[in-house]
This record gives C-alpha cells, sequence and structure tokens, in this order.
C-alpha cells in the first residue's frame, strides 16, 4: 500500500515540476520579447558621439587606448582584464542584452527543472 501511494506522490511531484518548467519557459520568454521590444539599442556609459558619414557613434572613455594604457599601468594587465570583464558582465544587464539574458536565464532554469523531474 505504502508504495501506491509513494509512486503517487512521485507522479504527482514529477507533473508539478513539468508544469513549473513550461510555466518559467513561457513566462521568460514572453517577457524576454517584451524587454527587447521595449529597450533602446543605445550605450549606457557614452559621454559623447563622433559622426562619421551621417551615422552617430557613442564614444565610451573605457573604450579608449589611454584608458587602458592607464589601468595597466596602475594595476597590471590582470587589472584590466578584470574591468572589461566588469563592463561585459554590466553590459548584459541593460537594454536589449537584458532581453537575451532573461531569455538564455528563463531557459537554463527551465531545463534544470525539466531535468530534475524526469530523474524523480
Amino acid at each position: 500500500m505504502s508504495r501506491q501511494v509513494s509512486a503517487g506522490r512521485d507522479a504527482r511531484l514529477r507533473r508539478r515540476l513539468q508544469l513549473a518548467s513550461g510555466f518559467i519557459l513561457a513566462l521568460g520568454l514572453c517577457a524576454a520579447v517584451l524587454i527587447y521590444l521595449a529597450a533602446d539599442g543605445s550605450t549606457g556609459g557614452a559621454v559623447a558621439y563622433e559622426i562619421i558619414n551621417g551615422q552617430a557613434y557613442p564614444v565610451v572613455p573605457a573604450d579608449s587606448k589611454m584608458y587602458s594604457h592607464e589601468v595597466v599601468r596602475i594595476g597590471g594587465k590582470a587589472t584590466l582584464l578584470f574591468a572589461e570583464f566588469d563592463r561585459w558582465l554590466a553590459d548584459l544587464w541593460r537594454g536589449r542584452s537584458l532581453g537575451y539574458t532573461v531569455a538564455v536565464l528563463s531557459a537554463t532554469i527551465s531545463a534544470v527543472l525539466f531535468f530534475v523531474s524526469r530523474r524523480t
């Protein structure tokens, strides 16, 4: 009798995990599309713009050779590497990149829940 109860609980848990997986995937992808469509493509750290052939390009101080040289001079190449990594990581949470980030995170969490449900 207890095996039947245990099997019933396992089946309900498996079904709940699969439903949660689908819900997270659907909700996450809808949110990612909305974020992507609502976000502008501008760069957050621009302090000026260069106009070349009628096209405006943002100028970010961290992109300059002088900035890179000063960071290497003060802290070494490892500091420059960490500064670039930090800037890349910060850019994931702004604008259209946030839409991609939310999509990848929701797909990953959904896949993990689905595979956990298959193991249960």
